[in-house]
């Protein structure tokens, strides 16, 4: 489940499901396991399915239907499902780790991000000379100072990082991407949508309140000016459809290139002053980057000026006084998200530490809770959907010989990764001082950026996996042709050793065949079995792949999860495709991993049954109406609902549950999409 940084998040729990007897195939020779999963009889919560609703009207109500009626939101949270459940467990169990170490740096960090009452009393002292540099900085010395702020961790205009170059992965290189938004997206700004439009009067009410918080004057015209030119900021951003197109997003230019066609911004200063001096850059969104150089430079510094005194302030909101806190919470949360509460500060400050010390916290966590048998049981059906995956390839009609012999080669070059990395980043540099939250957190940014540069001019990290352990993920990696699977993730609902197998391969098998897919999907299929960004399949064959693949965005066009917003089929790709290929892959794995043997009904479901139905469990969330209209917008995923569809393009689950043509999810054969 990618993005950019194919980082991915994935829910999944127990749900369930029943069909009459008189549809199920007669087998007879699966032993049932021995022990008692943790969900269920055979590790599925038949009581969260709705057996009144069809499987071919709505599989996703028919597998969670009950669960989603009995299932509230809580408070604190701003959609929840099978993959809260399985997080709140992991930040459970990290808060225990944290709280038994109080004499460590992970301890120090967690309990000084808790004490609330210093926080208070310091007031806006801790930050208050950065304000004072923000507010007397001019346009001769902004550059200089974005360049400060971006390794102080504080949201600027653009996006500056180092990472692997996408045509030569052997070598890291400086990259430009577009930014500058306080809000989640350029429809946000620019929609005439009415609640998108309310969204943008709350935002702006937002930034005067920061500024009347901080103490400054005319808060109501500042705030005007601010949204004024993030709006001309929207007007000039690429589209998030665009923006996820590797070709598109790969412009090689050099230094003199990006300041001749972005005089208005003083980029030679800037990565200098941001310890990325570069005489060749990979500049993601050329004409957005050069618009908002050209917007900065006809802006009034008091403007700009004003825009980095209000990210400041939201950026620092947790660790200053309580009323920046609250006013940060009560418009990201609250109105983008609609989430009433916020969390109680112990679980915000496990979100903390596990960021700022990633790994020193991983250690203790893996220690404790990730057992040796999950990795190896792990690690065997990795390899199991691989030798699917390779019998998929040897199939397929539209793809050429040539290329077939290519895909293998790129299967055999995968990297699987399980449950933590080989080794572990080094925060001896990192000072953490009890009582001193602010400075806690400006320090961990700030070695997060040091240490993100110093990649420059170094070997790639090929252990560094961009996401710890404790998260609820996974991970498909193009420039290293890996596929991650952290610790947190291999834990029941998820995966569970006490588990019928179809359940098994149904969820995590189907997980890590989507990861997997991700490295053919229409994007991941640009890097070949090195990792480079380059053309590997023949014209012929991108041809016909298109052609399919715009059936699938077909299909999600037509999807509405909310009145008059529709999925984005072409944002969604990547995961419908992957989607659509991981869970054809596990199957076969599945069918596989039987050896032979003919698997029995258990408790009134095939084998087929139990599979499809450990995907649907998968996807289980509730979620806000405007935490939803925000993925609609932003969200490479499809919603849990519609993510569960996928199902109606698969020629075993037609089998399975035998759908009439009448049904709503029903498709003809020659309508089911199918790529891989």
């Amino acid at each position: 489940m990618p993005k950019y940084s194919r980082n991915v998040l994935i829910a999944l729990c127990a749900a369930g499901a029943a069909v009459p007897a008189a549809l199920i195939a007669q087998n007879t020779t699966e032993t049932p396991v021995a022990d008692k999963p943790a969900y269920g009889s055979f590790g599925f919560d038949t009581a969260g399915m709705d057996r009144s609703v069809k499987p071919g009207d709505d599989f996703y109500a028919h597998a969670n239907g009950t669960w989603a009626k009995n299932t509230a939101i809580p408070g604190d949270e701003s959609s929840y499902g099978a993959f809260n459940t399985l997080q709140d467990r992991s930040r459970e169990q990290t808060r225990g780790l944290l709280e038994a170490a109080p004499d460590t740096t992970i301890g120090r960090a967690y309990a000084t991000y808790l004490d609330t009452a210093a926080i208070e009393r310091a007031g806006l002292t801790p930050i208050a000379p950065w304000l004072a540099k923000v507010k007397a900085v001019d346009k001769a010395g902004y550059a200089t100072l974005l360049a400060e702020a971006d390794r102080n961790g504080i949201d600027v205009p653009f996006a500056v990082y180092v990472g692997q170059d996408d045509k030569a992965p052997d070598t890291y290189v400086v990259s430009v991407r577009q930014a500058g938004l306080g809000m989640p997206d350029r429809d946000y700004y620019l929609s005439a949508d009415p609640k998108l439009a309310q969204a943008k009067v709350a935002y702006q009410a937002h930034l005067a309140r920061v500024l009347t918080l901080a103490g400054e004057p005319d808060a109501e015209a500042r705030a005007a000016a601010i949204l004024a030119f993030e709006t001309a900021i929207a007007q000039v951003h690429w589209t998030r459809i665009d923006s996820r197109d590797a070709d598109k997003r790969y412009n090689k230019m050099t230094l003199a290139q990006l300041t001749a066609a972005a005089p208005g911004f003083d980029f030679a200063t800037y990565l200098r002053a941001n310890r990325t001096p570069a005489d060749t850059l990979i500049v993601a969104q050329p004409s957005a980057v050069t618009g908002i150089a050209a917007l900065i430079a006809q802006t009034p510094v008091a403007v700009l000026r004003d825009q980095l005194l209000v990210r400041s302030l939201d950026g620092f909101a947790a660790v200053l006084p309580s009323a920046f806190d609250k006013e940060r919470f009560a418009f990201f949360d609250t109105v983008l998200n609609g989430t009433p509460e916020q969390q109680a500060r112990w679980k915000r400050g496990v979100a903390f530490t596990s960021a700022a010390l990633s790994d020193e916290v991983a250690k203790v966590y893996v220690a404790r809770y990730f057992p040796p048998a999950t990795k190896a049981a792990a690690d065997e059906m990795v390899r199991n959907i691989i030798a699917a995956m390779n019998r998929r390839i040897d199939k397929l009609a539209w793809m050429d010989a040539p290329t077939k012999v290519k895909a293998h080669a790129k299967l055999a070059a995968f990297v699987p990764r399980i449950g933590y990395p080989e080794k572990w980043h080094d925060y001896s540099a990192l000072e953490i001082r009890s009582g001193d939250a602010f400075g806690n957190a400006l320090r961990a940014n700030q070695w997060r950026h040091d240490d993100m540069v110093a990649k420059l001019g170094q070997p790639i990290r090929r252990w560094e996996w961009g996401m710890t352990p404790m998260t609820v993920n996974a991970q498909a990696n193009f420039g290293l042709v890996a596929i991650t699977f952290p610790a947190a993730i291999l834990q029941p609902p998820f995966f569970d050793p006490k588990a019928d197998a179809a359940v098994n391969y149904g969820g995590i098998g189907a997980v890590i065949g989507h990861e997997m897919s991700h490295h053919f999907d229409d994007q991941g299929a640009k890097y070949d079995a090195q990792a480079r960004l380059v053309q590997w399949w023949s014209d012929a064959d991108v041809a016909r792949f298109k052609a399919l693949s715009q059936k699938l965005v077909a299909q999600y066009d037509a999807y509405q999860p909310l009145p008059g917003m529709h999925v984005k089929g072409a944002l969604t790709l990547g995961e419908n495709s992957a989607d659509l290929a991981g869970l054809a892959a596990a199957h076969d794995a599945y069918l596989a991993s039987l050896k032979g043997a003919r698997p029995r009904v258990i408790d009134g479901f095939s084998a087929d049954q139990r599979f499809y139905l450990g995907w649907a469990q998968v996807w289980r969330r509730n979620y806000r109406e405007a935490n939803l209209r925000q993925r609609l917008l932003t969200d490479p995923h499809a919603p849990s609902e519609q993510r569960s569809w996928i199902v109606r393009n698969m020629d075993p689950w037609y089998a399975a549950y035998r759908p009439a043509p009448t049904d709503r999810l029903y498709l003809a054969p020659a309508a089911r999409v199918k790529i891989w």
